[in-house]
């Protein structure tokens, strides 16, 4: 039902317009609509997903069906056998069909590609935010939490959710 595949910048704009889709239905009730367009421009950008993949390292995959955009996934190395997935949302209509499952794993076989050896993979997650079941059910483990300012008076209160892989 689902295919997934790595994107390379000439998908910059598919990752911007399924952004614009999937991260505000996920903090509509979470954030202000302030953060949420303020996030927006500081992750998705243009210029900042063409900084991400190729100045810092970012790994992003895109789940299609029948050739549509249907989700995405972002891991990074961030030091010798640690990576942070940054990334992962799935298109409000495609929720409940198992594709979070399916970027998930799309991105722990990434980190393998890049680390065949034992490794860990760290997240960040809205402490409000539903997704920390999901996280959970992946074996996912809460490590601490974080209160991180991200400008403009915004702060991301998040969980960091690790796992061994």
């Amino acid at each position: 039902m689902f295919t997934i595949r790595k994107a390379t910048l000439e998908d910059i704009p598919l990752i911007n317009k399924l952004a614009w889709e999937a991260f505000p239905a996920t903090y509509k009730d979470i954030l202000t609509p302030e953060q949420i367009v303020y996030m927006m421009d500081w992750m998705y950008s243009p210029e900042n997903l063409h900084k991400q993949m190729t100045e810092e390292g970012h790994i992003y995959y895109i789940a299609f069906r029948e050739n549509e955009g249907a989700g995405y996934v972002s891991i990074q190395p961030e030091g010798e056998g640690l990576f942070h997935l940054q990334k992962i949302y799935v298109l409000p209509q495609y929720q409940k069909h198992h594709l979070g499952k399916l970027l998930f794993g799309q991105a722990v076989r990434g980190i393998k590609e890049l680390h065949p050896g034992p490794c860990r993979m760290e997240l960040n997650v809205n402490r409000e935010n539903p997704a920390l079941g999901f996280y959970r059910h992946m074996g996912m483990e809460k490590v601490r939490e974080e209160d991180t300012h991200i400008g403009n008076g915004f702060y991301m209160n998040d969980y960091i959710m690790g796992l061994s892989i």
